[in-house]
């Protein structure tokens, strides 16, 4: 029967042969992928939020791929790897190493000198990390568990809120979450900043 799956604005689409790489057959709609997932995001948020990372374990391609691999590991085989194809946002595939690498510089060096504050600083990082989107799927939520990470274990203080509702489907929320991502892309982040708090 294969994956048949319905996107809302702001997903990207999953070629076919990515989605051969599902591990859980039974899985047929947007529904069911939906709560699979989740369930893993839950088991990779209880273990990071159990830990306590130093920024110069954070700010490194190692981490940000094993973050991935710990939210979907258990649902995609491509889960932690970079993306092999081009989508409909992004960067260049084969560009996606040096962007990483160039931005967990960028992050470090502003986190050192105090470039930002810690919110903006975790928003800054959220919205450059899905901009280069680096796997085939999840790198909204992927970005967003980051800002916590950094917020929290970085900074010490609360984890965002993220409007307190889902972003996965289509919704109010959700469409005031990429508004904000959206402004964010021509270097307006104060209504990031703001869903992000609310």
């Amino acid at each position: 029967m294969g994956l048949d799956l319905e996107y809302n604005d702001g997903q990207t689409p999953l070629d076919e042969d990515e989605k051969q790489d599902l591990r859980i057959p039974t899985i047929a709609t947007r529904e069911e992928l939906d709560e699979f997932e989740q369930l893993n995001v839950e088991e990779a948020m209880q273990w990071v939020m159990s830990k306590n990372f130093r920024a110069e374990i954070i700010f490194t391609e190692k981490f940000i791929r094993s973050l991935h691999k710990r939210m979907f590991g258990k649902i995609w085989k491509w889960a932690g790897s970079f993306r092999v194809t081009n989508k409909n946002l992004g960067v260049d595939k084969w560009q996606i190493p040096v962007a990483v690498k160039n931005l967990c510089d960028d992050v470090m060096y502003w986190h050192k000198n105090e470039i930002y504050t810690p919110d903006e600083l975790s928003l800054r990082f959220k919205h450059r990390i899905v901009s280069i989107h680096c796997f085939p799927n999840g790198n909204g939520r992927h970005s967003r568990l980051m800002a916590d990470i950094i917020i929290t274990n970085v900074y010490g203080r609360s984890a965002f809120s993220w409007g307190t509702k889902t972003l996965i489907s289509s919704s109010d929320y959700r469409d005031a979450y990429i508004q904000a991502v959206r402004l964010a892309d021509n270097g307006n982040y104060d209504l990031l900043l703001e869903f992000a708090r609310s």
